[in-house]
């Protein structure tokens, strides 16, 4: 899963200040990075606690900026390289970043103790004699168990459990499930584990949730009209990109007579615009069913099955159960070879 869309940094506590020269509700960062010369660096929120974009000027790599905030927030610092480092910021604190351009994967950020122990978690990775996944994630999970009641918790559960590519949903459970409750009111959090929940409700198995859509010309569609057949659920729309090319694959996969006997397609479009939808599906001569209800990622099917990106490829069996989700196209021909075997 991405940090795109799906991380959305919260937050909602106050910290005292902790320096006496300067306003309380000023945060100040200074800091010197080896390497940056005359650069900019990029400071960003991601919650309406923090919701703009502020900008430090490096002169041969040291920069001092003076920013207001009215309590504590998160926000990412974005180095010219493209590294991004999670910032906690609070009233009154002096934040002191220092480092290379030669390492950015391991900055030294200090000023309060969210940011100091993040700091001393990502010098312990970097101090892993081997760095496998496995111990990675371990040294993560240790981590947040040590820190239960940190807001760096959450930032170390996103990047080392559900950004990965199969996240173990169970193992993020038990981690979620031992934070406070501080922790668990977190936005971000409670997104998380409305996600997780709807996930166990799609696995692989399961019945397909129920859902009824309109085609272009109005008639309700729904996944039990395609009855004794394999139905390949496919989430697309006409903005995204990626999907252009997996139209053209998916177009040459339905074409092969040997599955169409077996398999039904069903295009389910997050586009809001129809005129665009219809163009895009004249365009790439698409030939199978399509509904859409012109409601984006609002649209119900996308709630129902937890779509995160597009394109998105699922596939029922003639009685509606889960049979894969999230599938490459190679991995659904692989599944049409086992099904036309039988």
């Amino acid at each position: 899963m991405k940090k795109s869309g799906f991380v959305t940094l919260w937050v909602g506590l106050t910290l005292l200040a902790a320096c006496q020269n300067k306003p309380v509700d000023q945060v100040v960062i200074e800091g010197n990075i080896t390497g940056l010369g005359d650069d900019t660096l990029y400071l960003y929120g991601s919650d309406i606690m923090y919701s703009r974009l502020d900008t430090l000027i490096s002169q041969n790599g040291r920069f001092n900026a003076e920013l207001d905030v009215d309590t504590l927030v998160i926000s990412w610092l974005q180095l010219p390289d493209g590294a991004e480092y999670p910032l906690y910021m609070g009233k009154g604190d002096v934040i002191r970043i220092e480092g290379s351009m030669e390492n950015t994967d391991s900055l030294n950020i200090s000023g309060n103790t969210f940011n100091e122990d993040l700091t001393s978690f990502r010098q312990e990775l970097a101090g892993l004699k081997t760095s496998t996944l496995r111990r990675i994630t371990k040294t993560a999970e240790t981590y947040i168990e040590s820190h239960l009641a940190s807001l760096t918790s959450i930032y170390v559960l996103d990047k080392y459990f559900v950004q990965q590519e199969e996240p173990d949903f169970r193992r993020i459970e038990r981690l979620i499930e031992n934070m406070t409750g501080e922790l668990k009111d977190q936005n971000y959090i409670k997104e998380l584990s409305a996600y997780i929940e709807t996930q166990e409700k799609v696995s692989s198995g399961k019945s397909a949730p129920y859902f009824q859509l309109p085609n272009p010309e109005g008639e309700k569609v729904t996944r039990t009209d395609f009855k004794d057949k394999y139905l390949l659920l496919y989430f697309w729309a006409s903005w995204e990109e990626r999907c252009r090319k997996s139209n053209a694959d998916l177009r040459a996969l339905y074409k092969k007579k040997n599955y169409k006997k077996d398999l039904a397609i069903l295009g389910i479009s997050l586009d809001i615009d129809k005129t665009q939808w219809k163009e895009a599906m004249e365009r790439d001569t698409l030939e199978w069913e399509q509904v859409c209800d012109f409601q984006g990622w609002n649209s119900a099917p996308i709630k129902q099955f937890g779509i995160r990106e597009l394109p998105s490829i699922w596939l029922l069996n003639p009685s509606g159960r889960i049979e894969g989700q999230n599938l490459t196209l190679s991995e659904v021909e692989e599944k049409l070879k086992e099904i036309t075997k039988k």
